[in-house]
């Protein structure tokens, strides 16, 4: 008995193994997914402590902006923005949902609202937030792409491609789009195609560090970490880029050990 519990060890390890990279990838994916509720282009790291200090310097400006004109819907969008990049999510809802009150009907404060109240696991509101902003019969796809997300989060894949796609058709090889629908991908660990539409969304917009820095997470993921850094590299220093690399193996290991 006691040779085949031991024999039997190594292939459950085995078995297990997958999945724990599989838990990895999606919270990374999820993480990101529902993270960028107003993007401005800049890129947070997981590590970095010169980009807590950027971040909380953009606190700083956007809180002054706000508190001169807290109605004014880009001093909303852009406080918000920076509360979440500076992880005070709290903050930044609070700040979402005095916004909708004063644009009741705006779809961008909408889908910024209902992202942050779907990162903090708020699902069935935030989709409700969404879907009463959304119109059937003149779809916003700012709205599809954020419910969208959700309902990733949720496990419904099939439901959440129909509205990647249903958003693609209004706007065609938009990257902010493509770019969920590739960490749609991650999420089921599907690398290959995520890259792809990645590269994609690349071509369309080579402007748009958020996208780059998503493929270089893909492709640390699958190992390619010497091509991840220099896809990582357009927009970050050296530093953070070996800083960030580091992160994503040890913690790829780690998992792997557990």
């Amino acid at each position: 008995m006691l040779a085949r519990t031991n024999s039997s060890a190594p292939v459950a390890s085995r078995k297990t193994a997958p999945l724990r990279r599989l838990a990895v990838i999606a919270s990374l994916a999820a993480a990101l997914m529902l993270g960028g509720c107003v993007s401005d282009g800049k890129v947070s790291s997981p590590s970095g402590a010169s980009g807590a200090g950027v971040s909380l310097q953009a606190v700083g400006q956007w809180a002054s902006r706000y508190e001169a004109d807290p109605s004014d819907k880009t001093n909303i969008l852009g406080y918000s923005d920076a509360l979440r990049r500076n992880d005070q999510l709290d903050q930044s809802m609070e700040v979402l949902r005095r916004g909708l009150i004063e644009h009741q009907k705006d779809r961008e404060i909408a889908a910024a609202y209902g992202k942050i109240l779907a990162q903090k696991g708020h699902f069935k509101e935030a989709l409700n937030v969404i879907q009463q902003a959304q119109t059937p019969t003149r779809p916003d796809w700012k709205l599809m792409s954020a419910e969208a997300a959700i309902r990733d989060q949720l496990g419904e894949r099939k439901r959440a491609r129909y509205l990647y796609t249903e958003a693609l058709k209004i706007v065609p090889g938009e990257p902010s789009v493509l770019n969920n629908l590739a960490m749609s991908h991650v999420l089921e660990n599907d690398l290959t195609t995520a890259e792809k539409i990645l590269r994609s969304a690349m071509a369309r917009n080579r402007t748009d560090p958020r996208v780059r820095q998503n493929l270089a997470l893909v492709l640390g993921l699958q190992g390619r970490f010497a091509e991840a850094e220099q896809v990582a590299s357009a927009d970050l220093p050296p530093e953070q880029v070996k800083a960030n690399m580091a992160y994503l193996k040890r913690m790829l290991a780690q998992r792997g050990k557990s």
